[in-house]
């Protein structure tokens, strides 16, 4: 395991945002979503793919809060430019996001 400072640690913009819109990416090498993330008014909207698709439906995932890296170069994924990086807990195939454990206000930083 490599140590950060924490200088390194808060150059990661960890930030609270709500999905509002999920659509298929037949495209992607691995089954994943497409998903358009509201992050406020600061940072506005901003779209990625997640490998998601074994432990969501898209249906529940519209409206659910999730944390994500907003500050990485964008993404070229298949014909999808991604803009962020959504956190999750990976079990094998398995994604779990993380997420606040109580609604919060969109594009509040996460330390």
């Amino acid at each position: 395991m490599n140590n950060l400072s924490w200088e390194d640690f808060e150059k990661v913009e960890m930030r609270v945002g709500t999905i509002l819109e999920v659509n298929d990416f037949p495209e992607a090498r691995n089954p994943s979503f497409q998903l358009l993330i509201d992050f406020g008014s600061e940072i506005g909207r901003r779209k990625t793919s997640a490998q998601i698709t074994s432990l969501y439906s898209k249906e529940e995932l519209i409206g659910k809060q999730v944390i994500a890296v907003v500050n990485f170069p964008k993404k070229q994924i298949a014909n999808f430019m991604s803009e962020c990086l959504v956190l999750g807990a990976v079990d094998g195939k398995d994604v779990t996001l993380l997420q606040p454990s109580k609604d919060v206000v969109n594009g509040l930083r996460v330390l």
